[in-house]
């Protein structure tokens, strides 16, 4: 199995989490950088055309890419720990949760999506900072606003049991120190995500772990 990954990644974060709490290691680990704009070279548009992170090959060539589809693949084939409750409206609730991060948020923030206002709109580094800090911030209010209300929300985003919506909460926790986000205000979502990280699984994967991450953002 091989990774390709970079320390800021927070799709890749995602992945790596997962794979810790399976107790899979990558055979091999691909640094990717994307501050380079590694992702736009030919070797690696062969792998995945969308130029984007993560991507994971498997032993037999399958490559794999966009990181919630990893996530469930890595849940089918390694179903120990379950990453998805078994009832179809928890699951519904967690992969809806996962995607107000994965789907509606993250992507109005990669690097594609900051350097198009830099360059196409001449935005310069604050007003990018600035949209960054707000998706961000629309994003921890609906997150909250369903967890704190909800009677399905435990230790976990879910009940007690760890699931995708945890690992991308994670994630959105990473990122919104990229945007000078604070989680304060936001009380439900930093006590999960406080759970989350004093988890090794969890703790291993943070970005600032990776190699090439400086010391502090």
């Amino acid at each position: 199995m091989k990774l390709f990954s970079f320390w800021r990644s927070l799709a890749t974060f995602r992945v790596r989490i997962a794979l810790n709490l399976k107790g899979i290691t990558p055979d091999e680990v691909i640094d990717v950088n994307l501050m380079q704009g590694k992702q736009r070279e030919e070797a690696f548009r062969k792998i995945n055309p969308m130029m984007a992170l993560p991507a994971l090959i498997e032993d037999d060539g399958t490559v794999l890419f966009e990181s919630l589809a990893i996530l469930e693949y890595l849940d089918e084939t390694h179903p120990n720990p379950p990453l998805l409750p078994r009832g179809a409206k928890a699951r519904a609730r967690v992969r809806g949760l996962a995607q107000i991060i994965a789907c509606d948020t993250h992507p109005l923030i990669v690097p594609r999506v900051r350097e198009y206002l830099a360059h196409e709109f001449k935005v310069d580094e604050e007003g990018v900072l600035r949209w960054g800090h707000h998706w961000h911030t629309q994003a921890l209010q609906a997150l909250e606003a369903n967890l704190a209300v909800s009677p399905h929300t435990g230790r976990y985003c879910q009940g007690d049991q760890i699931t995708i919506a945890d690992i991308c909460l994670a994630g959105q926790a990473a990122g919104s120190s990229y945007f000078k986000v604070d989680l304060a205000p936001y009380p439900t979502v930093k006590r999960i995500v406080d759970t989350c990280m004093a988890i090794d699984a969890f703790a291993r994967a943070h970005p600032l772990k990776q190699p090439g991450a400086p010391a502090s953002l």
